[in-house]
């Protein structure tokens, strides 16, 4: 079967049949129309090719992965860009009880404060991996219909023209880079103007990232990592790595395992011990992660990520303070 065609497809007909009977989420749309809606999406080799894994054999780099986001063209737009929000960024911190540095941490990870948006057509993209997912890494055909109907749900919501959405490879919107299911549950009006905008409205962005941490259990005022050593007995650090960035481990438990934080915990956990490589020639870093670390990997699962976006946030936060302007 080509990729593509996708009204000519029985596949994509049956999904739409099944999708738009009673009780199901398009109960009542018109399938003439959304088939032809779905025929004028084009497939979009890019977006198959961009969904796949890294080839193998690249060692995982957490220096080099940290200096991708924390340098100095971004940091001048993260200053920028929170000049002109501080407002809304304090705000949000307020309500949500998430801190501004955390917020801009993962705007300027996700697209460089809005500047690195994407620019599929959001219809095609999720159209491509709905229906043409390649081989090659584990198949992600039901996430990628289950978004494909919440874009259709929510572009109908925004009265909007589906066409008329922009996004990255995946689908995904926006400064913080929603998928349209987290739009369609998270996301906030946060400027009270009576309309949702996650693409040209930066108030309302960053209420919904607050506003999305929150949902998962941010909790204000706890400590995200400290970095640490591992301890010394391989069996012990291979006991403390098993459960990943799922935090487990109390205080005591990794001080009896012997673990030597080179300061105080700020609070007796649970914590995830977590292993980040250097490109196998440094050696690893290694960090406690708490609950609020394992909050940042539900926006990203990966402790890269979180940790990236920890340490842009913590850089802008010390600039502005030292009173460095963009």
């Amino acid at each position: 079967m080509k990729p593509g065609r996708y009204a000519e497809r029985s596949d994509v007909r049956e999904w739409l049949q099944t999708q738009a009977r009673p009780g199901a989420p398009l109960a009542g749309w018109n399938e003439a129309e959304l088939l032809a809606l779905l025929g004028q999406a084009q497939y979009q080799p890019r977006a198959a090719q961009f969904i796949l894994p890294a080839p193998p054999g690249q060692a995982k780099d957490w220096a080099a992965y940290r200096d991708r986001f924390v340098e100095p063209r971004r940091l001048q737009a993260g200053l920028q860009f929170w000049e002109q929000n501080a407002e809304s960024l304090a705000r949000a911190e307020k309500d949500y009880g998430v801190p501004a540095e955390i917020v801009m941490g993962i705007l300027g990870v996700e697209t460089f404060y809005g500047q690195i948006m994407g620019n599929f057509r959001v219809l095609d993209a999720l159209a491509t991996l709905a229906f043409d997912f390649p081989g090659g890494r584990s198949d992600r055909t039901p996430f990628f219909r289950e978004q494909l109907v919440e874009f259709l749900l929510l572009a109908r919501q925004e009265a909007r023209e589906p066409f008329s959405f922009k996004g990255s490879f995946a689908g995904a919107m926006g400064y913080g880079q929603f998928m349209p299911s987290s739009w369609r549950s998270y996301a906030v009006d946060f400027d009270g103007d009576g309309h949702i905008d996650l693409v040209g409205n930066p108030a309302d962005a960053i209420g919904s990232v607050a506003h999305f941490l929150a949902r998962h259990g941010w909790q204000a005022g706890l400590a995200t990592h400290v970095y640490t050593e591992p301890p010394a007995d391989a069996t012990e650090r291979a006991r403390l790595l098993a459960p990943d960035i799922d935090p487990t481990w109390g205080a005591a438990t990794l001080e009896a395992a012997g673990l030597t934080p080179p300061q105080a915990l700020p609070h007796p956990g649970p914590w995830a011990l977590v292993q980040l490589e250097n490109g196998g020639v440094a050696p690893p870093t290694y960090v406690l992660g708490s609950r609020n670390f394992y909050v940042l990997t539900r926006y990203n699962r990966s402790a890269y990520y979180a940790l990236a976006v920890i340490t842009l946030g913590e850089r802008l936060g010390q600039l502005r303070k030292a009173g460095q302007t963009p």
